[in-house]
């Protein structure tokens, strides 16, 4: 009895250590195209440095002080292998928990119009990868280190993302919104790690990695304009 006593206590403790003690997501060491950026665009993306996008583009003739204003189109989602076998329910649910906490964010730097003009920037936003976590599966593998070890080695095989986690996908755009002008271009992709928040939710690990995208974008913005006390978002 004792021993099953500490037992569960053990599992208790290893539970809240790793619902706490883990990044939220990470960043994947590859991306995958989704025909959301045309082939022109995607030729001016480069690597991208220390916390930046995986891929990348920024106009070197941009003033972005003169962009007070911004038009955020609805996130849309590119339907390709990645997404495909996801509902239409599940779907719209992430869109427009994407576009939300793109709108918060942004909304504290920028005010929010509807049609272009002076002083207007569009933002055009992506989802090209959604995959929720097995939530049996992120107990197994957090709680028993030689299965973790197991889904580590298969991680490696498929671009860095270890099994039974989710994985997210984003692109963006950022442009002048009277002329169409490329301001900026982004490309990331961003996964789970070995906690038991997907125990909860099968789209913890997406929804954390939007939650993340919203602060990179309005930190990257406010880092072009030249801003003091940009705020770096945390994984």
């Amino acid at each position: 009895m004792r021993q099953s006593v500490e037992r569960i206590i053990l599992i208790l403790f290893l539970f809240v250590f790793f619902l706490q003690g883990c990044a939220a997501t990470q960043q994947r060491r590859d991306v995958v195209e989704s025909g959301f950026l045309t082939e022109g665009e995607h030729a001016m993306l480069t690597e991208g440095g220390s916390n930046e996008a995986l891929l990348r583009y920024v106009n070197p003739d941009v003033d972005w002080r003169s962009y007070d204003k911004i038009l955020l189109d609805s996130v849309s989602v590119w339907k390709d292998p990645e997404t495909e076998d996801v509902s239409p329910e599940d779907l719209q649910k992430l869109t427009d928990f994407a576009y939300g906490q793109l709108h918060d964010a942004l909304s504290l730097d920028y005010t929010f119009v509807n049609q272009p003009g002076p002083g207007v920037m569009r933002a055009t936003f992506a989802i090209t990868e959604a995959e929720s976590s097995n939530p049996v599966a992120d107990v197994v593998t957090s709680i028993i280190p030689q299965t973790r070890i197991l889904t580590g080695v298969k991680g490696l095989i498929v671009g860095g993302k270890p099994g039974f986690v989710g994985t997210a996908g984003l692109e963006a755009k950022f442009t002048d919104a009277r002329t169409g002008r490329i301001l900026a271009l982004a490309v990331d992709r961003r996964g789970g790690t070995k906690n038991l928040r997907g125990m909860i939710n099968k789209w913890n690990d997406v929804e954390k990695a939007y939650i993340y995208w919203a602060s990179a974008v309005r930190y990257r913005l406010c880092m072009f304009r030249g801003d003091a006390n940009c705020v770096e978002p945390e994984s």
